[in-house]
């Protein structure tokens, strides 16, 4: 929760810093009400780390470039937040994308060569030492590095299948699902909207943010082809295709009506009512999807809240054991074992079997799930 509020407030800085506050506000407002953000930002699941590191890394790169104050500070924060975010999956690409766009385009190597080496050799350094773990965990274990590169998980990857997941996560807006990802990504409207944004992405290649962004893209599409399950990495490219969208959805308004402030007013309340029926939308396809999507609810157990109150031994299989003693450090009464020791206890529906001595006295069942009998509460037979 905390990673995914940090993702929606460094998103909206960012936007802010690469578009025009109308823009900003518009496409943030989008992005952040859709029911895949919404769901990955409160999963509990790394997930949410496909969406905050490139957000991280856009939002300190570009205060590397342009900030007057602090430049130490932001070259500082900028290599050891690159450094700590290869330690996710994927985030190697985005950090890729920077680096060939600084080497090609023109401007932003100019940038660089005025940039002060000693405080780049010091970042290098400090990056150096955070990544100085994983490069002696990627020796030891040459396999960690391919799952970061994201490696698919069958090979050889089956191209076709997975072109055709990928294009029902992004377009089939009449079958919606829930499985690790709330899908279709985006509605209807901000497909269009972010289809646009492709097109104002092509005629404006020559700039930084263009050039950088279809290296970035470029780099993406054949990872998520052999692994489409990565699809969140492109949660924040998407956006700021969406951004680049809306901007030449007001640009074109108001180039047909330059002088006209009433036109241009009035253009405005379409696109108002566009964005308000497309937050709506994502909110309803985020809430909803919870109440009534049956594959969403297998994503989560309810066990911890149909505890009762008063158990104070909860049985258990030795694969759960390390998590129930976690929740057990945060209920003075309760003890977590693998075989009972008492005269009432309680059992999970992974741990029950026919306890020597025992006899069900109670099922304690669920409505979310198939498998309803969650926990099973157990009494000795009198002797």
């Amino acid at each position: 929760m905390i990673i995914g509020l940090l993702s929606a407030v460094g998103l909206i800085l960012l936007l802010r810093r690469w578009f025009k506050p109308n823009i900003a506000v518009l496409a943030s407002l989008l992005a952040i009400t859709t029911g895949q953000f919404l769901f990955i930002a409160q999963n509990g699941a790394p997930g949410i780390t496909y969406v905050f590191w490139p957000i991280a890394l856009l939002l300190l790169g570009t205060q590397v470039t342009k900030a007057k104050k602090g430049k130490l500070f932001w070259k500082l924060a900028f290599a050891a937040t690159a450094a700590m975010s290869l330690y996710t999956p994927l985030s190697i690409y985005p950090l890729l994308a920077v680096l060939l766009a600084t080497i090609l385009h023109p401007h932003l190597r100019s940038i660089v060569r005025r940039l002060s080496k000693p405080k780049i050799a010091i970042s290098a350094v400090i990056a150096a030492m955070i990544l100085a773990p994983l490069g002696y965990s990627v020796l030891l274990n040459p396999a960690l590095g391919l799952t970061l590169l994201g490696a698919p998980l069958i090979f050889p990857p089956d191209i076709a299948a997975n072109f055709v997941t990928i294009m029902r996560q992004f377009f089939l807006f009449w079958e919606p699902s829930t499985t690790t990802l709330m899908t279709p990504v985006f509605g209807f409207g901000s497909a269009l909207i972010i289809i646009l944004g492709m097109y104002r992405l092509f005629k404006t290649r020559d700039t930084t943010r263009s050039y950088l962004l279809i290296i970035w893209i470029i780099c993406l599409v054949p990872v998520i082809l052999i692994s489409p399950r990565f699809t969140s990495v492109l949660f924040v490219p998407s956006v700021l295709l969406l951004a680049a969208g809306l901007t030449s959805l007001i640009t074109y308004w108001y180039r047909l009506f330059p002088l006209n402030p009433y036109a241009r007013i009035a253009g405005l309340l379409p696109l108002i009512v566009l964005v308000v029926t497309l937050v709506g939308s994502g909110l309803d396809r985020y809430i909803y999807g919870y109440h009534y999507d049956p594959s969403t609810t297998v994503n989560f157990s309810k066990d911890l809240s149909l505890l009762p109150k008063d158990t104070t031994e909860l049985v258990v299989t030795v694969d759960d054991l390390a998590f129930y003693q976690a929740v057990a450090r945060h209920r003075d009464e309760l003890k977590v074992v693998t075989e009972p020791t008492t005269n009432t206890f309680v059992s999970t529906r992974a741990a029950r079997v026919a306890f020597n001595g025992y006899f069900i006295d109670r099922i304690i069942t669920t409505t979310s799930t198939n498998d309803g009998d969650r926990l099973y509460v157990y009494k000795k037979l009198a002797q």
